[in-house]
């Protein structure tokens, strides 16, 4: 049994299905990581969803900001945006099915040596804290009122996690660090604005302020910086709706495979 974790599909369902033919993925004895963003600025966002929920328990996914921004829309809480490509998604005869499984997936996953989370975790957090603050995420956008969390969830405040953080502010830094952020300072302050490699004067990788003590972690969520990999992460967004590749990483023994893409999206456009 193989453990293959994926980069950002974001509808790109042709390359994910030659992907997976590259690898040799067995429906009967492997395992598919998602790191989430599997809809949006591709083409197949509706493929992509029923193929990944059609698998079962043979593919774990997390949740990324394209996700919520597709639930938060079904909803009925944000306006169709201009480069937004799941219309397919929202007018299919099983769109409430679909979105409904999605917004009931993890916000982080862990299992063995390895942890995924979409964009990142901050610095303050271990692995088993994190666990729990995703799973208070999680029980909001599972219970029967989800939709006041929903209402609620936008915006960039608070910029740091506190313990005595409540309601919403609390609900809505986990979701900010987990699906948004890049760069964070020692003190866990986030930073939002920048999507490039650098760090803006102050901030850090979020990943450079963990203990190195720890499990290792698979994300996406930035495709501007491209593929990342050391002993302790891998950052698996590499840009296959802008025309890089897409990106598959087997856990157990690190081999990397990779399939190109025509693109979908501008790169000036990127963000």
């Amino acid at each position: 049994m193989a453990t293959y974790a994926i980069g950002d599909v974001q509808g790109c369902y042709d390359e994910l299905q030659a992907l997976l033919e590259r690898v040799g993925f067995s429906r009967a004895h492997d395992r598919l990581w998602l790191v989430g963003d599997l809809v949006n600025r591709g083409p197949k966002s509706l493929e992509v969803l029923r193929f990944v929920k059609e698998l079962g328990d043979r593919a774990v996914t997390v949740l990324g900001n394209h996700d919520l921004h597709l639930v938060t829309q079904h909803e009925g809480f944000e306006r169709k945006r201009k480069d937004d490509t799941f219309t397919d998604v929202l007018e299919a005869p099983d769109a409430k099915e679909l979105v409904d499984w999605v917004r009931t997936r993890p916000m982080m996953h862990v299992e063995g040596s390895w942890a995924m989370v979409h964009a990142g975790l901050l610095p303050n957090w271990g692995i088993e804290k994190a666990m729990l603050l995703g799973k208070e995420v999680e029980a909001a956008l599972a219970a029967p009122d989800y939709r006041d969390f929903l209402k609620n969830m936008y915006g960039s405040k608070p910029v740091r996690w506190e313990d005595s953080l409540a309601g919403w502010d609390r609900l809505r830094v986990i979701v900010n660090a987990m699906t948004r952020m890049r760069f964070c300072k020692e003190d866990g302050t986030m930073e939002f604005q920048t999507t490039g490699k650098t760090p803006p004067a102050g901030f850090q990788t979020w990943h450079e302020t963990r203990k190195e003590n720890e499990a290792q972690i698979v994300f996406g969520h930035w495709s501007q910086a491209g593929l990342q990999l050391n002993a302790r992460i891998a950052g698996l967004d590499t840009g296959c709706v802008w025309g890089g590749p897409l990106t598959a990483l087997r856990l157990e023994d690190r081999w990397l495979v990779q399939v190109p893409s025509p693109g979908y999206q501008l790169e000036g456009e990127k963000g």
